[in-house]
């Protein structure tokens, strides 16, 4: 395949040397040139036509997994991480407008019962149910923000963590709650089986980050 897609986010989360400047910094600009179709103008105006006002939320930015479709939460959350490790090592209001964008996304898209499904809250008219990955994930993009506004997020995902028998999904729900220092004395890391090289890697990551090295916001 010779389109960019969603793991672009991934290579931009490593740093410039690992891959080289030029390299890093096209990737991060890939990042900096994509959104969700939802919110392009023609789908807007499209959505004008179809319902004879303009969909809300024209600030909300999230990222798509291929470029041209509609934004997704995990391509959305690595983004977010992404661009937040550039801007750290140099600041820019472009990084940080955009970063802020796609964090309100990720608010306008939290469930019913405080966590994050992969899409929308919402589907067919009924409440979409949250998932313990993707609620981790999101909680970790927004570290640093609204704390006051994800009291009830942190509440499920703790739930999750006790009722949790994927390590993989152990794993990111640690991570985004240690984001927050939100994180509840529960069973050792170590506990479920690592069946796939991501699930062992997640794993890997949280364990670094309770010694206090999360490579996600460092």
């Amino acid at each position: 395949m010779d389109q960019s897609t969603w793991v672009t986010a991934l290579v931009a989360l490593l740093p410039p040397e690992t891959i080289g400047d030029r390299k890093h910094a096209r990737a991060v600009e890939w990042l900096l040139g994509q959104s969700g179709m939802e919110s392009s103008p023609v789908f807007r105006l499209s959505a004008f036509l179809r319902d004879g006002k303009l969909p809300g939320g024209r600030d909300l930015s999230g990222w798509p997994w291929f470029p041209g479709t509609a934004a997704w939460v995990t391509p959305t959350c690595l983004g977010i991480l992404a661009l937040k490790k550039c801007c750290r090592r140099r600041p820019s209001a472009d990084l940080r407008e955009r970063i802020v964008r796609a964090q309100a996304f990720l608010l306008s898209r939290r469930c019913a019962d405080g966590g994050w499904n992969h899409g929308s809250a919402r589907a067919l008219g009924y409440n979409s149910d949250s998932y313990p990955e993707t609620t981790g994930q999101a909680l970790l993009a927004l570290a640093g923000t609204y704390p006051a506004k994800l009291e009830e997020s942190f509440r499920l995902a703790q739930r999750f963590l006790r009722e949790q028998r994927s390590s993989g999904g152990a794993a990111w729900l640690r991570l985004g709650l240690l984001a927050h220092q939100q994180l509840p004395a529960v069973a050792p890391l170590f506990t479920m089986p690592c069946r796939t090289v991501p699930d062992t890697a997640l794993t890997l990551l949280a364990a670094a980050a309770e010694r206090g090295c999360n490579l996600f916001l460092e």
